[in-house]
């Protein structure tokens, strides 16, 4: 039985990692004034976050279109007996909308395709898609990969920090008073994401203290699966937080992404986050 995983560009998986893996990434779309780019495919990672740094035009996203995913499914449906889409949380995208309306346009014409809501964003999304993925490459049906995708989601925890919240003050997320306030402070805001939604979850006086958060985040968390730490601009902190990691946790190799556009246009550069996947 050949399943075939599909997730969208939100995941930030390493492409080199899914395209070894075989698991379909749609992009999302990134916005610069009237410039159109494809996540990863047409815009590098470096050129985005130059842009978004040093250009004079704040980027916007939006959801694949259901196109996107109807040209999937259907290539895809030549060679698969079922398709598993896994998505970014609808809370913050209109991506699993697009690929629920995709599925209703080919339904007639491709394989059994069941559509999840991750309810995650990153490599939240992430670590369940790798998860499917393993399942799916290990024989296990379509109904049997989705009931346990399901039941991954409350198993995932996140928690991350932002270096600045300028960038969420120019996407009008918080006020700019706001922000300007956090800057002069040095406040480095923690989140987490909790019912699909990010939510803050505390605060750090430095970075050196956003990263120990991390590290302590990871040390309490008992019976972890999977992990992975992402960054955006500042590898060799992700790195540095990696090498920490591994002494207390030893099951496997951790694994290192980079944020990609879809929530890096609003936490700006120096963010780094932590996902896990705890075990049943």
């Amino acid at each position: 039985m050949t399943i075939k995983i599909v997730t969208d560009s939100t995941a930030d998986l390493p492409p080199q990692l899914a395209k070894e893996l075989g698991i379909t990434v749609v992009p999302v779309y990134l916005r610069f004034g009237e410039e159109v780019f494809r996540d990863v495919i047409d815009i590098s990672q470096d050129e985005f976050y130059d842009r978004l740094m040093h250009g004079s035009v704040h980027p916007s996203t939006s959801a694949p279109a259901p196109q996107d995913f109807i040209d999937v499914y259907k290539e895809l449906s030549k060679e698969a007996d079922g398709i598993l889409s896994i998505h970014v949380t609808s809370k913050l995208s209109g991506t699993y909308n697009s690929a629920l309306r995709a599925r209703e346009s080919v339904e007639n014409e491709c394989c059994p395709i069941e559509i999840i809501d991750s309810q995650e964003v990153t490599m939240g999304l992430g670590l369940i898609v790798l998860a499917a993925n393993k399942l799916a490459q290990a024989g296990k049906s379509l109904e049997y990969i989705a009931n346990e995708v399901r039941q991954m989601t409350p198993r995932i925890h996140l928690l991350g920090f932002l270096d600045t919240l300028k960038y969420l003050a120019l996407g009008g997320r918080i006020g700019k008073m706001q922000a300007l306030l956090g800057s002069v402070l040095n406040i480095k805001p923690m989140i987490t994401i909790k019912d699909g939604l990010l939510t803050p979850a505390g605060r750090a006086r430095s970075r050196a203290k956003g990263i120990n958060n991390l590290f302590n985040f990871v040390k309490n968390s008992p019976e972890i699966q999977d992990i992975s730490v992402v960054y955006n601009t500042t590898l060799e902190e992700a790195q540095d937080l990696i090498d920490r990691m591994s002494k207390i946790y030893n099951d496997q190799k951790i694994k290192l992404a980079r944020l990609g556009p879809a929530l890096g246009v609003h936490t700006g550069p120096g963010m780094l986050i932590v996902a896990l996947l705890g075990r049943k």
